[in-house]
């Protein structure tokens, strides 16, 4: 697990793990595979999707600072794992999808997916293109949402066509986990319908939601999302954007501080089966819960939902260091991001183990 020097901080992994029976080393490989429009919403034009997979490791596996920044002096302490490590036995695994939030990085959510990786889980990440911290962002990437399920069942085939991982995996035990925007994408990845009327007349009725405010990490105004649906390819896309979108298979969903829930058709919320698990901070801005997440939740059959008391939004990305919170303005939050951290991950883990099956 990541140190804190100088910090009075305890990793909420340590803290959470502590009353575990075992907890397995971090393997991490890296894949790459293609998606229908990811050449559209890549600054580049490239066709690619990045893939993070993170699973149980055998004993001994030498783990290394998946840390974020300048080495010794990083910016969010994420965690550890070992690349190309050996797989901790043969059992085959459930398997958990995972979709970070705007601007963000498979990496970014690492405090997340390693630790269900050390408690058994198989987890398949991705950098969404045109809308991570590692590329150029883009309108195309910021705006076309509807895809990002798409690139998580193409990094899901990809994985399941390589013999090293395959056969590891217990494909009938499968969810989904994402955060924010990446939160709205596990809800699209198990049935839920994007309605885009439906967002556009919600931010021109109110245009101070956060989640229709241009965003810090690539602000993009209403007025640009605009000119971009009329363009021609955009245009094409959009109009299946109402389309199923959800991944064969999904068995439960845990999302994050979803946001952007007011893109998604009511209906088709009230109409899923599968389990839902929502976990928001009270405090939050950027995905106001009395627009998202708490929407979500009422309108999904027997949803859970946890509402933490004065967490925000970007309390749920990795820890930040003393360097990040002097430096970077979402690292100014007013708790401590430990307690908030251990919260996600002790829902997330009794919530998948209960919908999927102990791993």
């Amino acid at each position: 697990m990541p140190r804190f020097p100088m910090l009075l901080v305890i990793s909420a992994a340590t803290v959470l793990l502590a009353s575990t029976v075992q907890a397995f080393p971090v393997g991490e490989r890296h894949l790459e595979t293609t998606a229908a429009t990811a050449s559209l919403r890549d600054a580049d034009h490239r066709a690619i999707v990045r893939i993070t997979v993170w699973y149980p490791a055998a004993e001994g596996a030498n783990e290394q600072s998946l840390d974020i920044g300048t080495p010794g002096h990083p910016l969010f302490y994420v965690g550890e794992a070992a690349a190309n490590a050996e797989f901790s036995d043969d059992r085959r695994r459930p398997v958990i999808l995972f979709s970070h939030g705007f601007g963000g990085t498979a990496r970014m959510m690492a405090w997340f997916t390693t630790v269900l990786a050390q408690q058994g889980f198989v987890v398949i990440a991705v950098d969404h293109p045109g809308d991570n911290g590692l590329d150029k962002m883009t309108i195309p990437g910021a705006i076309m949402f509807w895809d990002r399920p798409g690139d998580l069942n193409a990094a899901l085939e990809r994985v399941k066509a390589d013999p090293a991982i395959s056969a590891h995996l217990d494909l009938k035990r499968l969810g989904v986990a994402g955060f924010s925007t990446g939160g709205l994408t596990a809800l699209a990845a198990a049935g839920a319908r994007v309605d885009l009327p439906r967002l556009r007349a919600f931010c021109a009725a109110h245009p101070e939601d956060g989640a229709c405010k241009p965003q810090p990490e690539f602000p993009v105004t209403l007025d640009q999302t605009s000119a971009a649906l009329a363009t021609p390819q955009i245009a094409a896309d959009a109009a299946y954007a109402s389309d199923d979108h959800s991944i064969r298979g999904v068995r439960a969903v845990f999302a994050m501080a979803p946001a952007i829930v007011q893109a998604l058709d009511p209906a088709s919320l009230s109409a899923m089966t599968t389990p839902v698990a929502i976990i928001l901070g009270e405090a939050d801005t950027i995905a106001p819960p009395h627009t998202n997440g708490g929407v979500a939740a009422r309108a999904i059959p027997r949803a859970q939902m946890k509402a933490l008391p004065g967490v925000g939004h970007y309390d749920f990305l990795s820890t930040c260091s003393p360097q990040a919170r002097a430096s970077i303005a979402m690292c100014q939050t007013s708790l401590p991001q430990g307690p908030t951290h251990h919260d996600a991950l002790q829902m997330a883990l009794t919530f998948f183990a209960g919908a999927l099956g102990s791993p």
